[in-house]
């Protein structure tokens, strides 16, 4: 297989609205490189546009547990735990996206929207 031209197709479908096209294809290129984080991330935003929260939440926690500084997969994994009405644990990643990339608007809005659905508001 060649995983390279694999990566491009399965960013194809991400891109051209189709998250569930894109993940079987990412799926066997994780597997062959479970190291690649590019790959798992592209993977984790492809289950969690489509609605696979369990799926996303489990590759991106496996990012953050590699790499605590990626404040990106933080703002994702967030949202994943939002989307799961799981307030208090999404809290903790939206902060830590938030504090490391402060001037990002939609890390800050997603922290706020948060903390208001889980009544601490400001």
């Amino acid at each position: 297989m060649d995983l390279l031209a694999e990566y491009r197709r399965a960013t194809m479908f991400f891109e051209a609205g189709d998250p569930t096209g894109a993940a079987r294809l990412l799926e066997p290129i994780v597997e062959a490189e479970p190291g690649n984080s590019s790959v798992r991330q592209l993977l984790a935003r492809a289950y969690f546009q489509s609605a696979q929260l369990n799926r996303a939440e489990e590759q991106l926690r496996e990012l953050v547990e590699r790499d605590p500084s990626d404040h990106y997969a933080h703002h994702v994994l967030g949202r994943t735990l939002e989307r799961q009405n799981r307030y208090a644990d999404a809290l903790r990643h939206l902060r830590i996206a938030a504090a490391m990339h402060s001037t990002n608007d939609d890390y800050v809005t997603a922290l706020r929207r948060v903390e208001t659905r889980a009544g601490l508001g400001r």
